[in-house]
């Protein structure tokens, strides 16, 4: 059974672990030997004295920058162990890095040895000095050593403290800059030791491990929980349908966590070769971050033979807050489960709490939810209600304490009075055969102030209409629930996280529900409108809109190519923004890097930016006004 007791810090419990099963595989990955839990506790320390030698210790902040796998897992464990990790996306440019530099207040940024990245650039405007991690290519798993120093003087041995802050990450809000959420060595404990208890997580369990290690989801959701239970992780470099079953059959995992989309994509290549799943040996698979579709829930259930484990986490309570239970335990289709350490409660717009089956706003409280955004009283003063957090999510709690979430508050479609829950209209047109993917969500109305609309994509060949729909949907559902207009799509726009943002997708489609206008045309188009969309603040993006007459600029231009980069996979220079500065002709580039062409290194990347921020007003104008020649010559676009 697994020893679900929280410690007083993250290094405690991986102390605790190392001290009972020294001779446990800890780490490993891909062509690689494993690092044991003696190695592991014997690493950290080792780096733990390299850090303090340079004069970083508690609560100071580690900026890390490095790509999946074990050096990055064993970084996050060394940093939160002696300091205060910050994890930061390594898709980032250098402008962003910049700023995510300067507002965490970083004393070092750690990179590996020779990376190339844009990172370094922001450090050294900043002044932040960088520390490089040589890996050990004939050693185990994460095993590395430090390089170039700090500058700092070195500091005395001073263990972290169960109230220090092991680590901050941005989450997004309401505003356009992003919350700092600081979470404490308590808060990592406890959490770890939620998972582990849900889990029933031992010495004999190996993760696969597909999960980004910048996010919540992958830090908490499997390093973390593993490396405080005894198990194994097996570090990917990432997500890859094509491999993640080349990788299953080397490492034989008991189970991985990872995202719906990532479990649809696997269940996309079952389909074409079902006895893929047949050699495995699951004990579970665990899904989280986002709502998981029942039907997707029951194709992995049946075709891996084991079950699947929903749980409901967001990074203020250090991931987990509920989940499912493993069986005999019950499951109830719909429901993330009960509260894993977690006290949960469902509150009225008042702040009084209402009884099971009562539909409100979802808050929590428990030792692993943070205490507050940083340097942000007004995101705090709406962010809790006395001692509760408000999570912004819709549900309710039935008799036995499972949690329903019905959506976000803002995401409730009022169509006329009628409260509409889109994640139920999802689960239905879902359900279709031949539907792939649906989300719906509330278009303006005049007459009844909101109206339900959805995107559908539909299974690859299907000829599935829009009546053939909505006569499915009219079986299932109340007619006013039934959408009033569906769109068909073979991508729907993700915001530049990569992430469905349900909340605004109106204005992301609008043309699409609008005939008339000059719509962009195929997935590259929309998916480019919709960044812009999201990017600018802006609605109704056609496909000959100009990204500068919309209010673009060099910071937006970088941000617009960190999007392509998470959509698409390609790299795209700053500068093509100034020589195709449309929908349309963005997307040739996208479309022509994509199918092959000389694809920028990083140094054509910086080169482009400093070009771009090199050019005078004078520049920009005279660029702009040969793009609007450009444009005259192929019609007038629509902002």
């Amino acid at each position: 059974m697994t020893d679900s007791s929280p410690t007083p810090t993250l290094w405690a419990g991986i102390s605790r672990i190392a001290a009972r099963y020294p001779g446990q595989p800890a780490i490993t990955a891909p062509g690689r030997r494993a690092l044991d839990y003696r190695g592991l506790h014997d690493h950290l320390e080792e780096l733990r004295r390299s850090f303090r030698a340079r004069g970083i210790g508690r609560n100071d902040r580690v900026a890390i920058v490095l790509p999946n796998g074990p050096e990055m897992a064993v970084a996050f464990g060394a940093v939160a162990g002696t300091a205060t990790a910050a994890p930061l996306n390594p898709a980032y440019r250098a402008e962003e890095y910049e700023f995510y530099l300067n507002d965490l207040g970083a004393r070092a940024l750690l990179v590996g040895e020779g990376a190339d990245t844009p990172a370094r650039t922001a450090a050294a405007i900043l002044g932040i000095p960088v520390v490089e991690i040589a890996a050990e290519s004939d050693g185990p798993a994460g095993r590395f050593t430090l390089r170039s120093e700090t500058g700092y003087p070195p500091l005395e041995d001073e263990p972290v403290r169960a109230g220090d802050i092991a680590l901050v990450l941005h989450t997004s809000g309401t505003t356009s800059r992003p919350k700092i959420v600081p979470l404490s060595q308590q808060n990592l404990a406890a959490s770890a030791a939620n998972i582990r208890q849900t889990l029933n997580l031992t010495g004999t369990d190996r993760c696969l491990n597909v999960m980004p290690l910048f996010h919540i989801h992958g830090l908490m959701g499997v390093v973390a929980s593993t490396l405080t239970s005894g198990g194994s992780i097996v570090c990917c470099p990432g997500f890859d349908e094509e491999r993640f079953f080349d990788w299953a059959r080397e490492f034989s995992p008991t189970w991985y966590s990872a995202v719906p989309t990532m479990h649809q994509a696997v269940l996309a290549r079952l389909r074409t070769e079902p006895g893929l799943a047949e050699e495995f040996g699951l004990r579970f698979i665990r899904s989280s971050s986002a709502s998981l579709p029942p039907d997707v829930m029951e194709e992995l259930r049946t075709r891996f033979g084991a079950p699947v484990i929903e749980a409901y986490g967001m990074t203020e309570a250090a991931h987990q807050m509920a989940s499912n239970p493993l069986p005999p335990g019950r499951q109830k289709p719909g429901s993330v489960g009960c509260g894993t350490g977690v006290a949960i409660s469902i509150m009225d717009p008042a702040g009084e709490m209402l009884p099971a089956g009562a539909e409100g706003e979802i808050v929590i409280r428990g030792p692993n939810v943070t205490a507050g955004y940083e340097n942000n009283p007004e995101a705090n003063s709406g962010a809790f209600r006395g001692e509760w957090f408000r999570t912004g999510d819709q549900g309710y709690l039935d008799e036995d304490g499972y949690l329903f979430i019905s959506g976000r508050i803002k995401e409730i479609v009022n169509r006329g009075g009628e409260k509409i829950s889109p994640r139920e209209v999802d689960e239905v047109l879902t359900a279709h055969p031949h539907v792939f993917q649906a989300v719906a969500f509330a278009v303006p109305h005049e007459r009844l102030g909101e109206d339900l609309a959805a995107v559908v994509v539909p299974e690859p060949g299907a000829g599935v209409t829009e009546g053939e729909l909505r006569a499915f949907a009219l079986e299932r559902l109340a007619e006013f629930k039934v959408p009033g207009q569906i769109v068909f799509t073979d991508r729907i726009p993700k915001g530049p996280t990569g992430k469905l943002q349900r909340i605004g997708l109106w204005e992301q489609l609008e043309d699409l529900l609008s005939p008339e206008h000059a719509r962009p045309e195929g997935a590259v188009e929309e998916t480019i409108a919709a960044l812009w969309s999201d990017i600018l603040g802006r609605t109704g993006i056609g496909r000959t809109d100009n990204f500068f007459r919309l209010g673009g600029d060099s910071l937006a231009a970088t941000r617009v190519t960190t999007g392509l980069t998470d959509a698409f996979g390609v790299q795209i220079p700053i500068i093509a923004l100034f020589t195709e500065p449309t929908v349309a002709g963005l997307a040739r580039e996208v479309s022509a890097a994509g199918a092959g062409a000389g694809e920028p290194g990083e140094a054509d990347l910086r080169r482009a930016l400093d070009e771009v921020e090199s050019l005078s007003e004078d520049e920009v104008d005279r660029r702009l006004a040969r793009t609007g020649r450009d444009e005259a010559e192929t019609g007038p676009g629509t902002g």
